[in-house]
């Protein structure tokens, strides 16, 4: 007989599913505006940043619906943590990469360029943090 879920849990693994969802749902928009509408608008150097975060968003997102269906089966801080960090990672890195694609660099060229090391290193972490999160159930389970 499998015990109730913890309702805190179930909200969190909920809250990080749809997030995850919507952030699939805007990548699958910028893929097609990236296809369809910014071919001839972009050089190819600057399509080519733009259609990089294209294609991390998607798999980063994926992951993050990954993410959300394990904590479903056992929510920990360290998931809850992976989240935050994958999150954090996604709009920064791939957010960093659209602005610069379009040459918005928001008065400070320096710190957009920036932002782009450091949503990685996000990305890395939460992905850690998720590694690190599933060992530690295992050995407790």
């Amino acid at each position: 007989m499998m015990a109730a879920l913890d309702p805190r849990a179930t909200r969190a693994a909920h809250r990080i599913l749809a997030i995850g969802g919507v952030l699939m749902a805007l990548a699958t928009i910028c893929g097609a505006l990236g296809a369809h509408a910014l071919p001839g608008r972009l050089t190819s150097g600057e399509l080519e940043i733009y259609n990089t975060a294209v294609r991390f968003q998607f798999f980063q997102a994926l992951g993050l619906l990954v993410l959300g269906a394990v904590a479903r089966g056992g929510y920990s801080d360290g998931l809850h943590a992976a989240a935050l960090l994958l999150v954090g990672g996604i709009v920064t890195f791939c957010g960093s990469l659209y602005l610069l694609a379009f040459h918005i660099t928001l008065g400070v060229p320096l710190v957009v360029g920036l932002m782009t090391p450091l949503g990685g290193i996000l990305l890395i972490s939460g992905w850690v943090m998720f590694a690190i999160a599933s060992w530690r159930s295992r050995r407790a389970g």
